[in-house]
C-alpha cells in the first residue's frame, strides 16, 4: 500500500492528464484558459510549499492558451496540435529556448521549474523562487536533481508535463525518488547544447502515456507500437560494479516480478553476465576541461560491447534507478546517486525510469528500463503497458 501524501501537498487530488487535457481542448469540452487558469491556482496554493519553480509566467501563459482556443475556435479539432491547451513546465530560466515543438504543438508553458543553486557541488536537488525544492512525499527529503522542480511539479500535480535535461541521472533519479516516470533520450537524437554530449533531453510525466506525447512531438514519431510480448529481458541489481544499498535493490527485483508475473517481460540469462566497467573516471574525464579524454573513450568503447553483447540477448536491460533512497537536503554526502543511471550517458542509450514502489521510509523508489539506442518506442510501450497491467 502506497503511504498516505502529505496533508500540505495533496497528491491525491490531480488534474487530469496531457493526453485526457489535449483532446478535450480539441474536442472543445475543455478550453485552454480554463485548464491554464486552473493549473496556475494550483501553483499559486501548493508552490509556496513545494518550491519548484524559479518563475511563474501567469499572463504570459493564458495569453497563450487564449490563443489556443481561438485557433480551435475559427477552425475546429486541430490534428495539428495533440498537445493543444496542455500546461507543462520547463527545466531551468532558459528551458523555454528547447520548447519550440511543444509551444507549436499547442502546448502552454507555465513557468520555469528549479535546478541546483549557484556553486553547488552536488546536483540532487534544487532551488526554487522561495526556497529550497521539496520531495512531495517527504519534505525532508529532496526530489532529486538536477532535473528537482520539473519532477517535484509533476508529482504534485502542478503540471502534467515537464521538461529535463539528463547528463548523468538528472532526469531519472528525480522521477525516481518522486514516483514520476522520467525519460532519457538517445544522445544525438534530439538538439543538445552539452559539448561533451553526455547530458539529453528528457521528459517528466505522471503517466507513460503523457511522456510518449511528449516524445512523438519532439521526435516526429508516430505512437508507439507495442512489441511482442512479453519482452526478453536482463536484470541486474548493480551492473557488475555499483554497490546499490538492500532496499532499492529489493523494491526494483519486486517491480520486475510484477511485471513477469503480468506478461509484460520475460526474463532470460545473457550468455555472459552484466558486467561494466564504471564509467565514473571516464564521466568525470569527459566533463573535466583539458582532461584526457582517451581512457573515457576507452571505457565507453569496452562498455558498448558489453552492452552490445546483452542486447543481442534481450530487448531491455532492467536495474534498479538511484542505489539509495533519497538523501536529506543536506547533500548525498559521498554516495554517488548516479551509479546505476550515469553508464548510459556515456554509452547514449535510452532509458526510463518507472516508479516501483515505496520504501520503509515512505520515500518512493524506481526501475530503470534501458534500451538500445534509438528504441524509445519500446521503452515508452513497455512502460504504458507496464502501468496498465500492474496498476502503475
Amino acid at each position: 500500500m502506497s503511504p498516505a501524501p502529505l496533508p500540505d501537498i495533496p497528491l491525491s487530488d490531480v488534474p487530469l492528464s496531457a493526453v485526457e487535457i489535449a483532446a478535450g481542448v480539441r474536442a472543445r469540452e475543455l478550453r485552454a484558459v480554463d485548464v491554464v487558469a486552473q493549473t496556475l491556482g494550483r501553483i499559486e496554493r501548493i508552490d509556496p510549499r513545494l518550491c519548484a519553480f524559479v518563475e511563474v509566467w501567469a499572463d504570459e501563459a493564458l495569453r497563450r492558451a487564449g490563443e489556443v482556443d481561438g485557433r480551435l475556435d475559427r477552425g475546429g479539432a486541430d490534428p495539428s496540435l495533440p498537445l493543444a491547451g496542455v500546461p507543462v513546465a520547463v527545466k531551468g530560466r532558459h528551458g523555454l529556448r528547447a520548447a519550440g515543438p511543444l509551444l507549436a504543438a499547442g502546448a502552454v508553458a507555465v513557468g520555469a521549474t528549479s535546478v541546483p543553486g549557484p556553486g553547488t557541488p552536488w546536483q540532487t536537488w534544487g532551488l526554487g523562487a522561495r526556497g529550497r525544492t521539496v520531495n512531495p512525499w517527504r519534505t525532508d527529503r529532496t526530489p532529486g536533481g538536477s532535473s528537482a522542480g520539473a519532477a517535484a511539479a509533476v508529482a504534485a500535480g502542478l503540471v502534467p508535463l515537464a521538461t529535463g535535461s539528463d547528463g548523468a541521472g538528472s532526469v531519472r533519479i528525480p522521477a525516481a525518488w518522486c514516483r514520476v516516470a522520467g525519460l532519457k533520450t538517445t544522445a544525438g537524437r534530439l538538439p543538445s547544447a552539452d559539448r561533451t554530449g553526455l547530458a539529453v533531453p528528457g521528459v517528466l510525466a505522471r503517466c507513460a502515456a503523457d511522456a510518449a506525447s511528449w516524445w512523438q512531438v519532439v521526435a516526429g514519431e508516430p505512437e508507439p507500437v507495442l512489441p511482442a510480448l512479453p519482452v526478453t529481458a536482463v536484470w541486474s541489481p548493480d551492473l557488475g560494479f555499483a554497490g546499490p544499498d538492500p532496499e532499492p535493490v529489493a523494491l526494483g527485483r519486486a517491480a520486475v516480478e510484477r511485471l513477469v508475473a503480468a506478461g509484460v517481460v520475460r526474463l532470460v540469462r545473457p550468455r555472459v553476465p552484466v558486467r561494466l566497467m564504471d564509467p565514473g573516471p571516464a564521466w568525470l574525464a569527459l566533463r573535466t576541461p583539458g582532461a584526457d579524454p582517451a581512457g573515457a573513450h576507452r571505457v565507453r568503447a569496452e562498455n558498448d560491447r558489453r552492452l552490445a553483447a546483452l542486447f543481442a540477448d534481450a530487448e531491455l536491460l532492467l536495474t534498479p534507478t538511484a542505489p539509495t533512497a533519497p538523501h536529506g537536503h543536506e547533500g548525498p554526502g559521498d554516495r554517488y546517486s548516479t551509479s546505476l543511471t550515469w553508464a548510459f550517458n556515456v554509452s547514449g542509450h535510452p532509458a526510463l525510469s518507472l516508479p516501483a514502489g515505496f520504501g520503509g521510509d515512505g520515500c518512493p523508489a524506481g526501475l530503470q528500463l534501458v534500451a538500445p539506442r534509438g528504441r524509445e518506442a519500446v521503452l515508452l510501450a513497455v512502460a504504458r503497458e507496464a502501468e496498465a497491467r500492474t496498476g502503475g
